[in-house]
């Protein structure tokens, strides 16, 4: 029998995770906003058997941090990136972020639609809240909504979504040319939603997609965040620091399914993981340093200040946090927030060291080392229970990620538990994950 094999995904952030990675040696600007080298860097990582490219995105260019000039704002709208990607891949997964605060799910249940249809099945969508007054502000609002009204809304929205692309039966267009019969109208449903935040009548204006329902991914940590997972999705990125906080999350998160009807192989949980790579610790720690050397201080303390909620451009910078509000006043990422601060209590770290910590991985893990140690690090976690798989954040493009794919993917290939060739051509065929039945026609059948 065949050993478990890890998931991967490859986060694309260009130029590189690291707040300073624009300013790393062999990152260029010729690279920003270039088609060509993201599909170079698409290419490289369906080369390395990865699951899938994954996009972040938001709704705002933080124009109001005081650190705004020293950031890289390089970020394509993730799906007319994917589009693009799904015409010169053939494998890989396509997985775009599209928050439910400041969209509405007809169009988002469209465009992940025709994403599929394009790819041939290899869609995902990541389900986002945005929180942030400056969020709010570029969409008309005068104030933003609670988190737990964010998460309210998010859990209708998908459930609108799933409602919609069952709206087709997968045998609704008969293209029966002899009896001018294009569609069956009896396999096509609205759905007429009335809920508390959203009304919609459907049905969709494009067939069911291919994988039945684009994968659902989802990224919060938080106590509703893992529920809405729970519920909803089929993949989570979330964010952890040590082995023991990444197996409480995973138990707590896998043990929800069952009161919605799931099995716990139906959700793969994939923590971010921030690798630098050497063929040396010497020469991977090199990196790293130089990387740090990079980041001004009024960068880091900009970017510590905005995962935190609070301003810490008064305190010493060699001194210790501030005392910071209790998780219950929070209504940005707790789960980040709390994340963070656990780090520097426990570590004892003063502002510029926490500020180290994340500007690379924004909290999540990073990992520094040879290829093999990369390895070890990733499978004992992957066996310990604390991980199904990874979402790979490579400091710059293209050296971080051809690093992973052509020191680290031969060495997890050589230990049996990463693909050698990919499994089939859908995601949920690279997952695992069941194509989901149609709820419109199941009913149709009792």
């Amino acid at each position: 029998m065949s050993k478990k094999q890890l998931k991967l995904g490859a986060f694309f952030m260009l130029p590189g995770h690291h707040v300073a990675a624009w300013r790393y040696p062999t990152v260029k600007a010729e690279h920003i906003y270039n088609f060509e080298f993201v599909k170079q860097q698409a290419l490289i990582a369906e080369r390395g058997k990865f699951d899938m490219v994954f996009l972040a995105d938001g709704p705002t260019a933080s124009y109001r941090s005081s650190a705004f000039e020293q950031q890289s704002w390089a970020f394509f709208e993730p799906l007319t990136l994917l589009s693009s990607l799904a015409a010169v891949t053939t494998k890989i997964g396509l997985v775009g972020t599209v928050s439910t605060t400041y969209n509405e799910p007809y169009n988002v249940a469209r465009k992940f639609a025709s994403l599929d249809h394009i790819s041939g099945g290899r869609a995902a969508w990541n389900v986002v809240t945005s929180a942030g007054i400056e969020a709010a502000n570029n969409f008309g609002f005068k104030e933003e909504l609670l988190h737990a009204e964010r998460y309210e809304r998010a859990e209708e929205f998908v459930d609108v979504a799933k409602k919609l692309w069952d709206s087709w039966e997968d045998d609704a267009i008969v293209f029966d040319k002899e009896n001018a019969q294009f569609v069956d109208k009896a396999k096509v449903h609205q759905i007429d939603h009335e809920g508390k935040w959203l009304s919609v009548t459907g049905p969709l204006n494009i067939a069911r997609p291919v994988q039945g329902h684009p994968v659902v991914v989802q990224a919060g940590s938080s106590e509703a965040g893992k529920e809405l997972a729970a519920q909803t999705a089929e993949v989570i990125f979330t964010a952890w620091q040590t082995l023991e906080d990444a197996q409480a999350f995973y138990s707590d998160v896998k043990s929800r399914l069952a009161k919605y009807g799931r099995h716990p192989d139906e959700l793969k949980i994939m923590p971010g993981v921030f690798p630098i790579v050497g063929k040396t610790i010497e020469e991977a720690e090199a990196k790293r340093q130089k990387l740090l050397d990079l980041v001004p201080e009024s960068l880091g303390v900009s970017r510590l200040s905005q995962q935190l909620g609070v301003d810490l451009s008064g305190y010493p910078i060699d001194g210790p946090l501030p005392e910071l509000p209790d998780i219950t006043e929070v209504n940005g990422v707790k789960s980040r927030f709390q994340l963070v601060k656990d780090l520097a209590d426990r570590e004892q770290l003063t502002i510029r060291q926490l500020y180290q910590r994340i500007a690379g991985a924004r909290g999540h893990r990073e990992i520094i080392g040879t290829p093999e140690q990369i390895a070890d690090q990733l499978q004992e976690w992957f066996e310990q229970g604390a991980a199904d798989g990874f979402n790979v954040m490579p400091p710059t493009f293209p050296d971080g990620l051809n690093d992973f794919v052509e020191l680290v993917i031969p060495e997890l290939q050589k230990r049996g538990i990463f693909r050698t060739e990919y499994e089939g051509s859908t995601l949920r065929e690279h997952l695992g994950l069941a194509r989901p039945a149609n709820q419109f026609a199941t009913k149709s059948l009792v």
